[in-house]
């Protein structure tokens, strides 16, 4: 046997050792926010809330979300909290002290500790007014470092949430310091720039008990005389994100930056856009018991018209599978771009169109859409309510969801319209640009329709494309449905990028 033979027998007995992988550090985050479904949700930040740590336990991360205890939070979930422990925790500037105690709730390998008070959260909703809430989230901020001392959980990262958590990282860097949570990093994200808690500096300052050189323009002091605590959290975090990359870029120009463009200008090297995602087992349609007939992509083009039916009948519309029908699920605010939509409801609805809305808001709009559904009975629909199982129908049941909106940081419904097989029709700005791209009607590419200046005529143009596609060119429009369906918009990829930012911070 030659030489080489006997060498390549030899080689091809002795098995290659694999490489060996080490497994990553494990890291521990600490949320703190003052809102997560199933508990309290008033918006996106109680979604988010949720499935981010959600996604975050199968990236390694070990996950606590620290949350107040409201005593609207439903019974089912208050009689299940285990009591932890209870401390009185030094808050004002003259000294006045408070009760703090902790109940715990762990949930789907996520772990809820809730800030028990009677004085701040007995009310029934979780966001009153400024003069209240200012304490309350001053009371908050603290008793959330407080609370993990006392537990001994010191976690690695310390990842808060809008203005509420504002003072998380100046409380960190300045009172805490010394103590063990100190040796957290922190990341504060911007859901929504919009709501910052500005109040004047003496109350800030007396309920927060913070030292007097953090009420400077660099930090917390904004104006002549007020302090505006998310502001302040900005100034002192280790990292910034916000929930989209267009967000991002947008909030340091000053149509976009509520005032706070140039602070966010300056901070511009440790801010980042990751937009987020949804829970779809939450939003799954092949399961959703809410639905008169459940779906997946392989069967959507035949079953969506059963939700459809189902839809215009429990609505009072015309029944006709072949109706082009726009849904809009939404806050009934300016910022959702609702100006535009009642500048073009004249003009949109005809013989093929139906338009069913849902949702609260300003008494303008809400009477303004109750006058049109009285204008165009069975064409139009107004549940000026909020329902969620109404919700899922509607976006199981139309054909395209609307999301005009003048700015949205990220925006979830146009994520859950797509999973539902409804295409979104949306103007470009935030999530929604990065989230929706544009249909090319000569490369038959693209998951939704947008416009890109703030203009009633560009909106109705781009139903307009979106109303032609369906009714003229069908076979292009139901392969959107299935494109859509199969987009993932899961936390999935953004948890991973998050996860990234947490060994960055922490190597």
């Amino acid at each position: 046997m030659s030489t080489k033979k006997l060498q390549k027998e030899v080689t091809e007995q002795v098995p290659v050792a694999e490489e060996t992988k080490l497994p990553e550090p494990r890291r521990s985050v600490a949320f703190i926010g003052s809102e997560c479904y199933p508990f309290v949700k008033t918006g996106g930040l109680g979604d988010v809330m949720y499935a981010l740590p959600k996604a975050l336990i199968a990236q390694n991360i070990d996950v606590k979300v620290i949350l107040p205890r409201y005593k609207c939070i439903p019974w089912k979930y208050q009689e299940k909290m285990v009591y932890r422990g209870e401390f009185v925790m030094n808050l004002c500037a003259d000294g006045r002290s408070f009760y703090v105690g902790i109940m715990e709730y762990v949930w789907d390998g996520v772990v809820y500790d809730f800030i028990d008070n009677e004085e701040f959260f007995s009310w029934g909703n979780p966001y009153t007014n400024l003069v209240d809430d200012i304490p309350k989230f001053c009371f908050f901020g603290k008793a959330a470092l407080a609370a993990l001392n006392y537990m001994n959980w010191i976690p690695d990262i310390i990842h808060c949430h809008d203005w509420q958590a504002g003072l998380v990282p100046v409380y960190l860097r300045t009172l805490f310091e010394g103590t063990p949570v100190a040796s957290a990093k922190t990341i504060l994200t911007i859901h929504n720039l919009r709501f910052q808690g500005i109040y004047n500096i003496p109350t800030v300052r007396y309920w927060s008990g913070l030292p007097d050189y953090v009420f400077n323009y660099d930090a917390l002091k904004q104006g002549n005389d007020d302090a505006n605590m998310f502001k302040g959290g900005l100034a002192y975090a280790d990292m910034i994100t916000t929930v989209s990359n267009t967000y991002a870029g947008e909030i340091q120009t000053e149509f976009y930056g509520e005032n706070l463009d140039a602070h966010l200008r300056y901070h511009s090297g440790k801010l980042r856009g990751i937009v987020n995602g949804i829970d779809v087992e939450m939003w799954d349609t092949a399961t959703d018991p809410r639905l008169a007939v459940n779906y997946d992509a392989s069967n959507v083009l035949e079953k969506k018209k059963e939700n459809k039916r189902a839809l215009q009948e429990e609505l009072g519309l015309v029944q006709d599978e072949n109706k082009f029908v726009i849904g809009l699920i939404s806050r009934l605010t300016d910022q959702k771009g609702l100006d535009l939509v009642n500048a073009v409801i004249p003009s949109l609805i005809d013989e093929h169109t139906q338009f069913v809305v849902l949702g609260t808001g300003d008494a303008r709009y809400e009477d303004s859409f109750r006058y049109y559904e009285n204008c165009f009975k069975g064409s139009v629909c107004s549940n000026i309510m909020y329902d969620e199982t109404r919700a899922h129908k509607i976006y199981a049941g139309a054909d395209a969801l609307l999301v005009p909106s003048l700015f949205e940081p990220c925006g979830l419904t146009q994520l859950i319209a797509m999973r539902y097989g409804t295409v979104p029709i949306v103007r470009e700005t935030g999530g929604l640009k990065d989230t929706v791209e544009p249909y090319n009607q000569f490369t038959d590419e693209g998951n939704g329709f947008t416009f890109d200046r703030y203009e009633a005529g560009l909106l109705m143009d781009a139903i307009i494309r979106a109303r032609n596609l369906y009714l003229d060119y069908r076979p292009s429009w139901d392969k959107m449905v299935v494109r859509d369906m199969n987009k993932d918009v899961s936390w999935d990829h953004s948890a991973k990028i998050y996860r990234d930012l947490y060994m960055e911070l922490r190597p």
